[in-house]
């Protein structure tokens, strides 16, 4: 329905909504107000896994934590806003085009979303870039009990181009919401430049611990 609103009117009806966080104080900042934004546990770095620079808004702690598991696992959708805000305050490197990490057609009927596609189109409209899906992803297995060797095995067997894609971009973004290990991130851009992809970014809502 809200996509439907012009933006100003959108603009209007978030300064009278309460935050969706904590359901007092009225929205400031892409859904939030001013102090739970604030206090989000910000990190606004760079992290490295598997030799990649990858640009992290927050820490994987409360409340992001929780607020990432309801959009990804809940259908609580009214966290994009939010989400895409703090990718948005990361620094947004000059691409042709945005990646979203793909999820199983498994993941993809339990979940009904793929939520990093959802933050994507978002980000995509804030940088005028557009959305590049180039690679699907077979079944996920569980990981726990895997070695790091395994574990990078096992996820990049999971990774295939699609034929039928004949775009070509040379500087790109992943996008994804929580990095751990990165095997997943390392194993997409892997993918990219077979496809001819120079310059491979990589950008997450939070980083968790290995």
């Amino acid at each position: 329905m809200l996509q439907f609103i012009s933006p100003l009117l959108y603009k209007a009806i978030q300064s009278i909504s309460p935050c969706v966080l904590c359901g007092i104080d009225l929205q400031h900042r892409h859904s939030l107000c001013k102090d739970c934004w604030q206090q989000l546990p910000w990190s606004k770095s760079t992290v490295q896994r598997q030799q990649m620079d990858i640009q992290v808004a927050c820490h994987y702690a409360y409340p992001i934590d929780r607020i990432i598991q309801k959009f990804k696992y809940e259908q609580q959708l009214h966290f994009q806003n939010l989400l895409a805000g703090a990718l948005i305050e990361l620094r947004l490197p000059k691409i042709q085009a945005i990646v979203p990490m793909p999820i199983s057609t498994r993941r993809l009927l339990e979940r009904g979303y793929n939520q990093s596609l959802i933050l994507a189109k978002i980000m995509a409209k804030q940088m005028n870039v557009p959305i590049w899906q180039p690679v699907s992803r077979l079944q996920q297995h569980s990981q726990k009990g895997l070695s790091r060797l395994e574990r990078i095995d096992q996820i990049e067997q999971q990774f295939q181009i699609n034929p039928t894609s004949k775009l070509r971009y040379r500087r790109v973004l992943i996008l994804d919401d929580v990095v751990t290990t990165g095997s997943s991130i390392y194993a997409l851009k892997q993918k990219l430049e077979e496809l001819g992809c120079h310059k491979v970014y990589a950008m997450c809502i939070a980083s968790a611990e290995t």
